[in-house]
């Protein structure tokens, strides 16, 4: 069956093709629309930024009953999206150990899914929900001894040989690094995704990375896949991927967020692993702001230095919940060195968070977004010239929704008046 959706390079204002690579965001973007025009999707909509609620979802999960690696399961972990619904009643019908992540990991790696006594199938049903997930588990210690049999996650789209694209906020990758680290899965352990026909297509193999999670199984309503891929899963948590500096990119927020990776952190540090984050580098006030999400106190140094451990304050992991240690050395003008991209004929529909996808897939990442979506534009701080023009090379040509996006350096570089009038009128939003 050839894919419903293929992937075609993109073309500038004047008609002629572009020569750039297609980025995951470009693929996610496809599908999303995709299912919207053809009303491939269920509720909730629209299914952007979502794994879709695809139509035949229910008859997809069936199908995995029939699947030898389910019915040898014993304990399974399913993700807690609306189209897996189907999955999770199957496995609490059959009496298996059911694990479901925790939303965003905020609370911990994952809950595990415990039905009332002697529970009806209504009350059975209710528990494979997500308000059942919420009303009818427990939360499971770092420390329990758990082994996972059977892995099921959703997806936006994936390959026929086991490639697969998220929604782009790298939970189902993490997940299951923590559950490599905690030694709740072993390669044994089987991945299976659900998903629509059309979200079946070819993904070029450059855009896979070592964290990326592949897939032994997919289910569709009209099909079982195995894909016999021979790429490796996960060997853990590559704690070099949280710092990104050359894109202006640091996870840094997104660890402070999930309290439970400060303490895979110091455990594993404890062990003896490689913890060791991306490469330190010097990095201005305004650009720490951003990371951080405060505003921190003016000093009468040069340059802030974020040290390569995060969770480390005075050399020890008892130290694992305090905030980072910054030693401001910048000067009060550092940041006015920095160089502004303008993007405009930005569609009404586009939100401020596609628009940051859309950056990281072309590994433009700003300082700072500045966005005027009323104005139909917005405004990207780079750290210099150089980098500022390398972004607008990257995204010539860019079209959303139809619409061909104007990027140019900003007229007014170096005007500090006219950009703090502007920033006092607008929201200026960080990429985080």
């Amino acid at each position: 069956m050839e894919p419903a959706i293929k992937l075609q390079p993109g073309t500038n204002s004047r008609g002629s093709e572009l020569e750039q690579r297609v980025t995951k965001g470009d693929i996610r973007q496809k599908i999303w629309d995709y299912m919207e025009k053809n009303n491939l999707a269920n509720f909730p909509r629209p299914v952007h930024h979502r794994i879709p609620n695809f139509k035949g979802a229910y008859d997809a999960c069936n199908k995995i009953r029939n699947l030898d690696c389910y019915i040898k399961a014993r304990e399974v972990k399913v993700d807690p999206d609306k189209p897996l619904e189907g999955v999770r009643l199957a496995a609490l019908q059959a009496r298996k150990t059911l694990l479901v992540p925790t939303p965003r990991l905020r609370k911990g790696l994952f809950n595990k899914i415990v039905p009332p006594p002697g529970a009806a199938k209504e009350i059975i049903r209710v528990c494979s929900t997500a308000q059942g997930v919420k009303d009818f588990s427990v939360p499971v210690q770092l420390d329990a001894k758990v082994h996972i049999d059977l892995v099921v996650v959703g997806s936006v789209a994936v390959s026929k040989n086991g490639w697969r694209i998220g929604k782009g906020e790298g939970f189902a990758d993490l997940e299951y690094a923590m559950m490599v680290s905690m030694g709740s899965i072993d390669e044994k352990t089987v991945v299976v995704t659900t998903v629509h026909d059309c979200q079946l297509l070819d993904i070029p193999e450059e855009l896979m990375d070592n964290h990326d999670l592949i897939v032994d199984y997919i289910l569709t309503p009209t099909q079982v896949i195995t894909t016999d891929c021979k790429r490796s899963k996960p060997q853990g948590i590559i704690w070099s991927k949280f710092f990104l500096f050359c894109s202006g990119q640091v996870d840094l927020e997104m660890m402070q967020k999930i309290p439970i990776l400060k303490s895979f952190y110091c455990r594993e540090k404890q062990e003896g692993k490689d913890v060791a984050l991306k490469d330190e580098r010097c990095i201005d006030e305004k650009e720490l702001q951003k990371f951080s999400g405060e505003r921190m106190p003016r000093k009468s140094a040069n340059a802030t230095r974020l040290k390569s451990d995060p969770f480390e304050k005075t050399g020890s992991c008892d130290k694992c919940e305090e905030e980072t240690e910054c030693e401001t050395k910048a000067q009060s003008n550092a940041t006015s060195r920095v160089t502004a991209v303008y993007m405009g004929n930005i569609p009404p529909s586009l939100r401020v968070s596609e628009l940051k996808n859309i950056l990281r897939d072309h590994n433009v990442a700003p300082l700072r977004l500045n966005w005027q979506g009323a104005q139909h534009r917005a405004f990207l701080d780079y750290k210099d010239e150089i980098t500022a023009e390398a972004a607008v090379t990257s995204l010539a040509g860019l079209s959303v929704s139809g619409s061909i996006i104007r990027v140019e350096l900003a007229k007014h570089q170096g005007d500090n008046r006219f950009r703090s009038q502007t920033n006092a009128r607008v929201n200026r939003q960080s990429l985080t």
